[in-house]
């Protein structure tokens, strides 16, 4: 069976921009377009475009896909194998985050003894470490710490509507892609994204500038934003200097 590009969107539950955009970098292309000028992909594509998804749920950046199952010695039965291990391992520390999450439910609610330690239980210290060392790497201990403790101050309800708040800024900016950088709604959500940086620091306008390319440059940034969208971290470091220039 032959798909449109909106069936095979539809299919994957990805957007057709996302399916437009894979094409024209080469990653995905039509089997072959119709007379309408319609794309229409076959089982190879959705076997290609399965692949695309699992490397990007690991965190591999499009590019680096690309490279990878372009390969003449790509295997896709042993790409699958490898990935049901690394599935594995992360749906083993999801479920221990969800056990601690649930634990600490319970404790919240007075129906369980949990001490302070099980609090962390499932969480990547390696990582975390590696988050912190690069931000005193970047921005120097004292702000760092500086940020760790006003975080450390809220609540936990402050906390989740923080963390809340931060995501429904990522699905508007993206929701407004289509109007253009310099649209004042945009300009409206990068003015919400700058009032939110506040729940941490008070960032200067070169720091703003800053993370606009960070979110291009670094992978884990970048690919946090483009799994809303491919083209969102290069839209979004526009819309920044944008609202940067008459903040000079």
């Amino acid at each position: 069976m032959a798909y449109t590009v909106k069936q095979l969107a539809d299919l994957a539950g990805v957007s057709v921009r996302t399916l437009h955009y894979y094409d024209e970098i080469g990653l995905l292309m039509p089997d072959a377009y119709g007379e309408n000028g319609y794309r229409y992909y076959d089982e190879d594509a959705l076997l290609r475009l399965q692949q695309i998804l699992f490397f990007r749920e690991l965190d591999f950046r499009l590019d680096e896909i690309k490279a990878i199952i372009d390969r003449p010695d790509f295997d896709v039965l042993r790409a699958l194998q490898t990935h049901r291990v690394t599935l594995e391992e992360k749906a083993a520390r999801l479920t221990g985050l969800m056990q601690t999450v649930d634990k600490t439910i319970l404790r919240l609610k007075g129906e369980l003894g949990m001490s302070d330690k099980e609090l962390f239980e499932g969480f990547d210290e390696e990582k975390q470490k590696q988050y912190a060392e690069e931000a005193r790497r970047r921005y120097g201990s004292a702000e760092v710490d500086d940020s760790m403790k006003r975080w450390g101050n809220y609540s936990s309800a402050q906390k989740q509507q923080i963390v809340a708040e931060g995501e429904q800024i990522r699905r508007d900016l993206a929701a407004s892609m289509g109007k253009g950088y310099d649209n004042p709604a945009v300009q409206q959500i990068v003015a919400r994204w700058h009032q939110h940086l506040r729940y941490f620091y008070e960032p200067s306008v070169e720091r703003l500038r800053g993370l606009g390319q960070l979110y291009v440059d670094d992978p884990d940034f970048r690919a946090n934003y483009a799994k809303l969208d491919p083209k969102l971290p290069e839209f979004f470091r526009d819309a920044i200097t944008f609202y940067c220039t008459d903040k000079t």
